[in-house]
């Protein structure tokens, strides 16, 4: 299927226009309209290939929200015209025991990513949603609610999805308090979620001007991390901390801040190593270190239904796809509140 779309040539080069050829659909393939796509800072770290292992030409996108326009003979779950979300997998090998267990995300025989990753049975290099259409076998494939928002839904996919499984596997509730460093596009989607499921929410973070919007998003406290006072003011108090950040960090004063048997969940993907674990630390606490991958296709439906139930959403800005450049610019600064989300009919103009 001829495709339209934006793609990185090199990891030092701007995304710009590209053509390529999906394949063609199969018996158990939903074929995708895609109207809004979300940027993720790993769209940024895969373009300039900061992790390392970037296959080009590469088209990033894994918070693709769209509406279905044909289906395999064998589908079943799907419709044209069903409202669909993709997230950051569009396969897995679907016969290890995490897969069986609906735990796609860690598919022992590693699941295919929806960019910059070896197709199930062909090899060959899959791309994501910066483009006008998307195939994708069935179970991949999301219900996005009637009602939501579309272009607020896409980042749901990943950002929403990555905060809602640590916060849903380490029983985040009423009575819970719960610490989230960063208030990025992650962050923002951690407090507003912990807030959602009757958690205390507290805000780490390394800007004075961000209280004001972190308590609109749900958070009751916000603890300025540069004050060495103020973090040792929360010492030994949070169930869960949630760092949401993607860089490196000395952890230890948020160690020193989680309660006994305290866990500290790590979501953001920083290049470099974070610094200041110290054994003693988990050990006089019984605390933590953990880390969480989004989430199952049948979780990430759950987070989507959660969502819909109490009306929680993406900050977005939207932007149009020749703008992509000046996002992921910005999107380095942090300077975005709190998610860039291009509209694809910008794309479909372009090439008209």
């Amino acid at each position: 299927m001829h495709t339209h779309a934006y793609a990185a040539t090199s990891h030092d080069t701007p995304l710009g226009p590209f053509e390529f050829e999906r394949r063609e659909p199969g018996p158990v393939d939903v074929v995708i309209d895609i109207l809004f796509c979300g940027i993720c800072h790993s769209d940024l770290h895969a373009a300039k290939s900061e992790w390392g292992g970037s296959t080009y030409p590469l088209v990033p996108g894994h918070e693709i929200v769209g509406r279905v326009t044909a289906t395999g003979a064998s589908v079943t779950k799907f419709r044209t015209g069903d409202l669909v979300g993709v997230g950051c997998m569009v396969d897995s090998c679907r016969h290890c025991t995490p897969c069986h267990e609906g735990l796609e995300q860690y598919c022992e025989n590693g699941f295919t990513g929806t960019y910059n990753s070896p197709e199930q049975g062909t090899g060959a290099n899959t791309h994501g949603g910066y483009s006008d259409k998307i195939v994708v076998r069935e179970e991949f494939v999301l219900r996005v609610p009637e009602g939501m928002d579309p272009a607020a839904a896409a980042p749901l996919l990943c950002a929403g999805i990555t905060t809602y499984s640590p916060l849903r596997h380490w029983k985040v509730g009423p009575g819970k308090k719960v610490g989230v460093v960063g208030l990025g596009g992650l962050g923002h989607m951690g407090v507003k979620l912990a807030h959602a499921m009757g958690a205390e929410v507290t805000l780490f973070t390394t800007s004075p001007g961000k209280e004001a919007d972190a308590r609109r998003l749900g958070a009751d406290h916000v603890v300025l991390s540069t004050d060495a006072e103020a973090i040792k003011s929360v010492a030994g108090k949070f169930d869960v901390i949630l760092n949401t950040v993607a860089a490196t960090l000395d952890l230890g004063p948020y160690m020193n801040a989680l309660a006994l048997d305290g866990s500290m969940v790590l979501v953001g993907a920083p290049p470099g190593e974070h610094r200041g674990i110290s054994v003693f630390n988990l050990l006089m606490g019984r605390r933590s270190l953990a880390g969480s991958l989004i989430g199952g296709i049948a979780e990430t439906q759950e987070m989507l239904d959660f969502c819909a139930a109490h009306d929680v959403a993406s900050d977005i800005e939207i932007i149009p796809i020749n703008a992509v450049n000046a996002a992921y610019e910005r999107m380095a600064k942090g300077d975005v509140k709190y998610r860039f989300v291009i509209d694809m009919q910008s794309l479909k103009d372009e090439v008209a």
